[in-house]
């Protein structure tokens, strides 16, 4: 029971940094780029105050989480548990050490002005952001993976029982 209760955890955590990741690489993004870049610099300063605290808890409830599964499972299930919750502290080290040190740059920008190379800058965040997506979506599938594998286990057992 407690192994499915963390279990459902670290998908609901996984599923919400996935979620939320996904929706700035599909929608964020674009609408940072269509927008003049005085309003983009401005937004993003504001949104990322926002998102310091919801997206760090986010980011380590689902490492913790998956990692704890790892922890309490053994064999395949700890392996995709374990590898899910280190795919969740990649994003969160992509995060950390790539996008955070040019947010804190942006926020300047938007006092300020934008330096000549900022659409390279701009670039390598969106680059970063792209690979915090992708890794927090792969945990979450792996998290995905060892639901419906239980799943199918436990079907199987009930046919063999029948």
């Amino acid at each position: 029971m407690r192994i499915k209760l963390v279990h459902g955890v670290a998908l609901l955590c996984t599923g919400l940094l996935t979620g939320a990741f996904g929706y700035g690489a599909a929608n964020l993004v674009p609408t940072f780029n269509a927008v003049p870049l005085e309003m983009r610099l401005s937004f993003h300063a504001e949104l990322m105050k926002m998102n310091g605290i919801t997206m760090q808890a986010a980011m380590g409830a689902s490492i913790l989480s998956a990692l704890t599964l790892a922890v309490l499972t053994a064999g395949r299930a700890r392996l995709l548990a374990g590898a899910a919750g280190l795919l969740a502290l990649a994003s969160f080290l992509i995060t950390r050490f790539g996008n955070v040190p040019i947010n804190g740059r942006i926020k300047q920008w938007a006092l300020t002005s934008a330096p000549a190379d900022h659409a390279e800058i701009l670039g390598r965040w969106e680059l970063f952001n792209t690979m915090r997506t992708l890794t927090a979506f792969a945990a979450f599938v792996l998290l995905i993976v060892l639901a419906v594998g239980g799943l199918r286990a436990a079907v199987q057992d009930r046919a063999v029982g029948s």
